[in-house]
């Protein structure tokens, strides 16, 4: 293998990981392995001298470790909102995200909101973050129907916040999902 061959490899290499980082359905993995990618293709850039490309890198690099600062931020405060299943702005939620929530939830209708007896909006400042509809299996077990988080959200800092909530304030010791995708 000549030396060609390999600097080639590493710009594929980053070019790889920073296509990949697109398909990512998680905001912080995104921007990890995009971050990963980019040192990569800077690496290479800077190799082969094109100074332009590694502008570009560095560029993503430093907007990449600020979105990650942000992400890491403690003080992002949720608040939990408890409500019925067949409240309009449930039904409005849903609606609104039907799409992306089945793609997590392949089988989930409006109509599962019926047989549910917990629900709970996430709210981020003024705006909902989160569903979570279950149902109450006694003792302290919860049968999870729903539990979404809108794209802006998918950090599992909605999730870390509701799990943490439902188990202590609100009586669930335990939470499980009937069906796995």
């Amino acid at each position: 293998m000549t030396r060609e061959m390999i600097i080639e490899g590493v710009g594929y290499l980053g070019s790889l990981l920073v296509v990949c980082s697109m398909l990512m359905t998680s905001v912080k993995k995104l921007r990890i392995v995009n971050t990963i990618g980019s040192v990569i293709f800077t690496t290479y850039a800077f190799i082969i001298h094109s100074y332009p490309t590694a502008f570009m890198n560095i560029c993503l690099i430093l907007i990449n470790l600020y979105q990650l600062y942000k992400l890491a931020d403690k003080s992002r405060t949720f608040n939990l909102v408890k409500v019925k299943a067949d409240n309009e702005i449930v039904h409005f939620f849903i609606e609104k995200y039907i799409k992306d929530i089945n793609q997590f939830f392949p089988s989930f209708t409006e109509k599962d909101t019926e047989e549910c007896d917990q629900a709970y909006v996430v709210m981020f400042r003024d705006n909902p973050a989160g569903l979570f509809l279950g149902k109450d299996m006694g003792d302290g077990v919860s049968e999870i129907v729903l539990d979404y988080a809108v794209p802006r959200f998918r950090d599992t800092s909605v999730g870390k916040y509701l799990y943490r909530e439902l188990q202590g304030k609100h009586g669930s010791r335990r939470l499980y999902e009937e069906y796995g995708l």
